[in-house]
């Protein structure tokens, strides 16, 4: 293009300047020449703004998007794959479910409440620019050790009171958004480890579900459409936040930041709902983007790059918190609660009106035009002109280099399975189960609304993923969030396989039947050819295991840059997987019922499993050990055998053996029911294995007597190992030879652990 466009001369600069601004900005020399030469002149401010968002790590995905495209992506219950705002998967009957994960992690560092209540509002958005209507949210998420107790080694942790802010904030500000929204929270989880010290991972999961027929895409559908900005005016607060936060490390000028950090209105967000879903119904847009993060810059260029078109946009008409806002600062916030939809020109009035009907500011902002250019006008001036696809799908990618760290092998040599324990093992057992990352997390959800819409049907602690009821109908999904640094701070690639089946069998445990996957990579700086190796190794582990489990990868977030001072966290994959129950009264839940009934231990038998457990962490051993591989097809029969037998109504509870081992489990399903177990469990290992080893395929199911033989055909002829342990009952949790618990101590330790220490 041709330098013959003039410009204002506020938004005008020399080549040395616009060189340095890009610096300024996050942009390498490289990527301002491309922009350079893609524009065929000098850019503008507003331009440099522009790509520098857009083109930011967060936006962009540069130095992931070679590893994320070899992820399995298709199958049969798919609508919406990776590219939209979210995921959306068929659940039968006319209906479709919506859900993605999204990270807020560098904004909560900064600032912990606004942090987290905008990272809520931000995944509601995706969810409902889809069609939907939220339906719950799930919220993993990971903090420092908080201090004030005492671990397995006897040594006191010192009270972290920065932890304790950061905890505090987060859960309130999750709390404070979607309880105002009046979305339930139905579960996630939380973990203390000193590795996210300086830099918290707050991780948001949210599920919608609509019709089939209204769901919304964001592209242009053809020239003349309207471009509507729906919602709050646009403001001074989060210019540059997710985008430019998310891409870098932290340092010591936390505070310099803090403007950074959105400002959310949950109220607004409210109205914003339900004006888009009378929209929808209406069937009045023709196509919708959410304002996340580059705000109008990300949307505009979106919605035109992805319909091969154009958009001019007057920047005089976005409604404003602040009129002394300059032109970059405009098309570069990310003021929360804002919605970009195209309208057909007759249809716009009817649209206007609809908004206002609902109290959501509205302004007509731009209209889609013919070509490929994005043109931004202010003060009868153009400030912007730039193809929309340079923007929003030309972005650098990068194959960055990548080398396996030296660190594996000395973990590797640490003797993680020989771990000897006090005599006194029910001292040390009621210990563990108080400590802040086994004891139950109530202290958190209880300060969640978990039932608002009357369709939660297990919420957190009730079973091991949250289950909510479809309106309208007899169906329900189930979705169960994981993670596991630790794991993958040992093996990125078998950790992350494991956390897909941990998700994966969390799901079936509910006697739901999986359908697909989101997740949320945290990862440190992948200019670091250790933590590219991280990520690369633990996305490939991801696609074995959605393959072969059959759950296609959805959607996602990539977070990187989780370091603070050069100090990098595990790296941690979270994900989400979602399923389907055609009947939510079929139900399972983990709380053991009635006194008689049979407890199976359905999968393998005990197998070492302590390296990286939560054993490890407790008795403050070094990290270390090697992961033995998961047996994905086994994990395949355990879930299939799950979802038949709680159709057929043979099962009363199903929980997996996961973080803390088969004490734990037992201890969760005897505290929710408020019953005892008698178990007996044959095994050579030692005792630390048999109470706490998290080697992967084990759930623990309890059947009534008259359905034990039904149950047993069907472990049969799935070929999936059955062993009989125990029965339900009594005032104790019982394993025999090794523990015996009181109830009142087993509820203590567990249901008040965490919040002796955090209140």
């Amino acid at each position: 293009m041709p330098e013959t466009r003039s410009f204002p001369a506020d938004e005008t600069l020399s080549p040395d300047r616009a060189r340095e601004l890009g610096h300024e900005l996050g942009l390498r020399g490289d990527e301002y020449d491309r922009i350079a030469e893609t524009l065929g002149r000098t850019p503008t401010v507003s331009e440099l703004g522009m790509y520098s968002v857009m083109w930011s790590e967060h936006c962009s995905y540069k130095s992931s998007k070679v590893h994320l495209r070899t992820l399995p992506t298709d199958g049969p219950h798919v609508l919406v794959g990776p590219g939209e705002n979210a995921g959306v998967v068929d659940v039968g009957d006319g209906l479709a479910v919506t859900f993605k994960i999204e990270s807020h992690n560098h904004p909560s560092y900064v600032e912990p409440y606004q942090g987290a209540a905008t990272g809520v509002g931000g995944i509601l958005r995706d969810i409902f620019t889809m069609g939907a209507r939220p339906i719950a949210v799930m919220d993993p998420l990971r903090f420092g050790d908080p201090g004030g107790w005492t671990d397995g080694a006897g040594r006191q942790r010192p009270v972290d009171l920065f932890q304790r802010h950061l905890v505090d904030g987060v859960v309130r500000g999750v709390g404070g958004y979607g309880n105002c929204v009046g979305v339930p929270n139905i579960g996630g989880e939380t973990v203390f480890d000193d590795t996210y010290a300086g830099n918290p991972l707050v991780n948001v999961l949210a599920i919608g579900v609509l019709r089939r027929d209204r769901l919304q895409l964001a592209r242009a559908e053809q020239a003349g459409d309207v471009a509507v900005l729906l919602g709050s005016a646009t403001g001074r607060d989060g210019i540059g936040g997710a985008s430019v936060l998310a891409s870098q490390e932290f340092d010591d000028a936390l505070d310099d930041k803090r403007p950074n950090v959105q400002v959310g209105d949950p109220f607004a967000e409210k109205l914003l709902i339900e004006c888009c879903l009378e929209l929808y119904e209406r069937d009045l847009i023709s196509g919708i983007q959410d304002m996340g993060a580059a705000g109008i810059a990300c949307s505009t260029a979106e919605l035109a790059s992805k319909a091969s078109m154009g958009m001019d946009v007057d920047l005089d008409a976005v409604h404003l918190r602040e009129p002394s806002m300059a032109s970059w600062e405009i098309l570069c916030s990310e003021s929360q609660e804002r919605m970009l939809a195209l309208v057909s020109p007759e249809l716009v009035d009817e649209v206007l009106a609809i908004a206002q009907k609902w109290g959501v500011p509205a302004s007509v902002i731009g209209e889609v035009v013919e070509g490929d250019a994005l043109v931004l006008t202010r003060g009868g001036e153009v400030v912007a002109d730039l193809p929309a696809r340079s923007l929003a799908d030309e972005g650098p990618t990068y194959e960055r280099p990548m080398a396996r760290p030296d660190w594996l092998d000395d973990y590797a040599a640490v003797d993680a399975e020989s771990v000897t324990l006090p005599d006194d093992l029910d001292a040390f057992a009621l210990a563990f189960l108080a400590s802040p990352n086994v004891a139950s997390k109530r202290w958190l959800f209880e300060q969640y609304d978990q039932h608002v819409l009357s369709g939660t049907v297990l919420g957190p602690g009730m079973a091991d993923a949250g289950v909510v009821r479809l309106p309208g109908s007899r169906k329900a999904v189930a979705c169960a969030t994981d993670g596991n640094g630790r794991w993958c701070e040992l093996d990125p690639r078998e950790g992350t396989r494991r956390i897909v089946a941990e998700a994966f069998r969390n799901v079936a445990c509910t006697g739901a039947r999986p359908l697909g996957t989101t997740n949320c990579l945290n990862f440190g700086n992948p200019e670091r050819p250790e933590i590219m190796w991280q990520l690369a190794e633990a996305i490939a582990g991801m696609g074995e295991a959605c393959e072969a489990l059959g759950i296609p990868v959805t959607g996602g977030n990539v977070s990187l840059y989780n370091e603070t001072r050069g100090s990098a966290i595990h790296p941690t994959p979270v994900v989400g997987v979602l399923g389907v129950i055609e009947d939510a009264e079929d139900a399972v839940g983990l709380a053991f019922e009635d006194e008689g009934d049979i407890v199976f231990l359905l999968g393998g038998p005990i197998e070492p499993g302590l390296a990286g457990s939560e054993l490890q962490r407790y008795l403050d051993l070094p990290l270390g050990g090697r992961l033995a591989p998961v047996d994905l097809e086994r994990e395949a029969a355990i879930g299939e055998v799950l979802q038949l037998a709680a159709r057929d109504g043979l099962l009363q509870t199903a929980s997996d053996v996961a973080a803390g081992g088969l004490l734990v489990t037992l201890a969760e399903s005897c505290v929710a029911g408020a019953v005892g177990v008698d178990v007996a469990v044959a095994s050579d290992l030692d005792p630390a294995q048999v109470l706490f080893s998290e080697a992967p395929g084990r759930v623990v199911v309890t059947v009534a007597s008259i359905n034990v033989r039904a149950f047993a055909q069907l472990c049969a002829d799935a070929e999936v190992p059955l062993t009989d342990i125990g029965t339900v009952g009594g005032e104790r949790l019982a394993v025999r030879g090794l523990v015996e618990l009181s109830l009142d101590d087993l509820e203590h330790a567990c249901l008040h652990g965490l919040g002796d220490l955090l209140d």
